[in-house]
């Protein structure tokens, strides 16, 4: 009923595809007509007398004639114009189903263009959390199988019911006007075809649905193997990979087996079942023929209607599995396009109003399906403040990240920009103000400058360079061959980790936000370098608050506040010196990472002064 609601959206091509429905109707009913009347004109020929029994073939045939001459024989003049006639029918009946093809077509795809964009838009704004919880490969099998199922149901379901509904209706009160006994007859395979597309819908239905469900994890199998190919290579894993795949789609050819013969089945016992009323017309209305109740022509119009019905009661099967695979997809569809995003705007949201930049963590509490990561956290990030962030791995740091630009709500507590809750502003105002260095940074396939400009496409070059210097990129691009213009691999694949890193730094940094978050964004990059970044950015960050994020301490020994997080709690804060002087979790760190360091540089120095001397 949505997708059928959806076509109601493009009326004119609706309304021209069911007048071109009922021409082609009455054009495909008039042959068998045209066709009874040519046999009595035929025997008319033979025996001197010419009797047309049906008042509409009659009435056309008589203008016809009139047209054309009525010559020496009458019979012989009717049955060219019966042929002619015929000619007529065929052709308008070959443009009207063209026509109503097109049109059932044409909305189709616009209803398929209709439902990706409307997909695609809310994939945008579901929230951290769906994504977290859904394969990348059941999201594109949805997005394009799924959309290409509603799509053709328009066309394969929706119109062609309408025809056969037309064609059956009308044939049928013709027949039955015409000879009660032989019209219920030639339709007693109705109630049949009737049950058997309803038990093969439900059948359908549910194995259309388990189908994309096996389409989907084909994909999930083929998209990781994809993604996952240099671990592939690197472990000579292909025969396993190659396995894995070949179960998936063998599981798939199963289904895949089971609906065609669900479909064939379906579609052979319709068959059977009108044949054997094709049979009972033949043999009844045969005896009626001898005994004089009938004429000949006639017996060959209700044989030419059944021959017509034929190809529509075929399509019945093609129909029903319309039905069936539209339900099935649309269920999958709009599973997605119903979900309310769990992070979204309020209904009075307004613009993010930033006077200092001070960002606050209000004794804030989070957990990720129950289980909390952060427990009663509270800090301050000011204009010119530095805060870093260090703790062992799965202590709640990148938590803490994904808070800022409200990814994710509060569980307990709240967040702050300026006294304004998160959760009262827009989201595009926030992440506008808000700037996150990820760890694992993803790149596009493009060029260079594309990828650093990609929160402003319309950013000047002058501001793209500049941005790339302060990130330490720049004399590394200007070396490449096309310099800016050098295309990306997928997902920054011929990039080494620190060189995606520093591009992913010059990205948000271009947009010069309010507030900066690194979160471990250094990790793959030397100390050297990152001792240059840091230096570079210290005049872009001097009006601003910046959060870093590191398991690495030597990135964060220079803030004006260190937070050691563990369990989800600040169990130490303090400067840099200060946090020594505690011989807490953050000395035994020092002790472990620096301390080794600055031994071993000692010892060095020492031998340089031994052989200079």
């Amino acid at each position: 009923m949505r997708i059928t609601r959806m076509s109601l959206q493009y009326k004119w091509r609706l309304v021209l595809g069911l007048i071109a429905i009922f021409l082609a109707s009455g054009f495909q009913l008039a042959l068998p007509i045209l066709i009874g009347s040519a046999v009595d004109a035929s025997n008319g020929l033979e025996d001197g007398s010419f009797v047309i029994a049906n008042e509409m073939a009659a009435s056309a045939v008589d203008a016809t004639t009139d047209i054309l001459g009525e010559g020496d024989n009458p019979a012989k003049s009717a049955l060219i114009a019966i042929a002619i006639l015929l000619f007529i029918a065929s052709v308008g009946r070959g443009l009207s189903a063209m026509y109503q093809n097109y049109m059932g077509e044409s909305i189709g795809q616009h209803i398929g263009y209709e439902l990706r964009m409307l997909y695609y838009e809310k994939l945008q704004r579901l929230s951290f959390s769906y994504h977290a919880g859904v394969h990348t490969g059941d999201l594109i099998t949805r997005g394009i199988v799924d959309v290409e199922g509603v799509r053709m149901f328009v066309q394969t379901a929706l119109l062609r019911t309408v025809f056969l509904v037309v064609l059956i209706g009308t044939g049928m009160y013709l027949m039955l006007s015409e000879d009660l006994v032989l019209g219920l007859i030639s339709l007693s395979f109705v109630p049949f075809v009737a049950w058997r597309a309803t038990a093969a819908r439900l059948k359908l239905r549910s194995n259309w649905y388990d189908l994309q469900e096996r389409l989907s994890a084909l994909t999930k199998v083929m998209d990781e193997n994809l993604g996952g190919i240099r671990v592939v290579r690197a472990f000579a894993s292909q025969k396993h990979e190659m396995k894995k795949f070949d179960d998936a789609s063998n599981e798939t050819l199963a289904l895949a087996n089971v609906q065609v013969g669900i479909r064939a089945s379906s579609i052979s016992l319709m068959g059977v079942a009108f044949m054997l009323s094709m049979a009972a017309v033949l043999w009844v209305g045969g005896l009626k023929v001898i005994d004089g109740e009938l004429s000949a022509g006639e017996l060959t119009q209700f044989l030419a209607f059944m021959s017509i019905l034929l190809q529509p009661v075929r399509q019945i099967g093609m129909m029903i599995n319309g039905y069936a695979r539209g339900s099935a997809t649309g269920g999958r569809l709009f599973s997605v396009l119903d979900i309310d995003p769990e992070i979204q705007d309020k209904p009075d949201a307004k613009p993010l109003e930033i006077t200092q930049g001070t960002l606050e963590f209000h004794n804030v509490s989070f957990g990720y399906e129950g289980e909390h990561t952060l427990n009663g956290v509270s800090f301050k990030a000011e204009p010119g403040h530095t805060v870093g962030i260090v703790g062992p791995p799965g202590s709640g740091k990148s938590t803490i990240a994904h808070l800022v630009p409200r990814f994710y709500d509060p569980i307990e507590g709240h967040i702050t920009i300026d006294g304004q809750d998160l959760r009262d502003v827009t989201l595009d105002s926030l992440r506008k103000a808000v700037g996150v260095v990820e760890q694992d940074t993803f790149l596009f396939t493009a060029s260079v400058e594309h990828n650093v400009a990609y929160g402003d496409p319309w950013a000047p070059d002058d501001r793209v360079e500049l941005a790339s210097k302060y990130a330490q990129l720049g004399d590394y691009i200007e070396r490449l061959p096309g310099g800016y213009d050098t295309m990306v691999g997928e997902r920054g694949v011929s990039l080494s980790g620190g060189q995606r890193q520093r591009l992913s730094i010059a990205r948000s940094i271009l947009l010069k936000p309010q507030l900066i978050v690194f979160d471990d964004s250094t990790a793959a990059i030397d100390a050297a370098t990152e001792q240059r970044i840091r230096a570079a950015l210290t005049d872009l960050t001097k009006d601003r608050g910046t959060i870093v994020i590191s398991h690495r301490l030597s990135s964060l020994m220079h803030a004006d506040e260190i937070l050691f997080i563990e369990a989800g709690k600040i169990v130490e804060r303090g400067t840099h010196e200060e946090l020594l002087a505690q011989g807490g979790h953050y000395n035994d760190l020092y002790e472990l990472q620096i301390r080794p360091s600055e031994e071993s540089q000692e010892r060095l120095n020492s031998q340089d002064e031994g052989s200079a001397s």
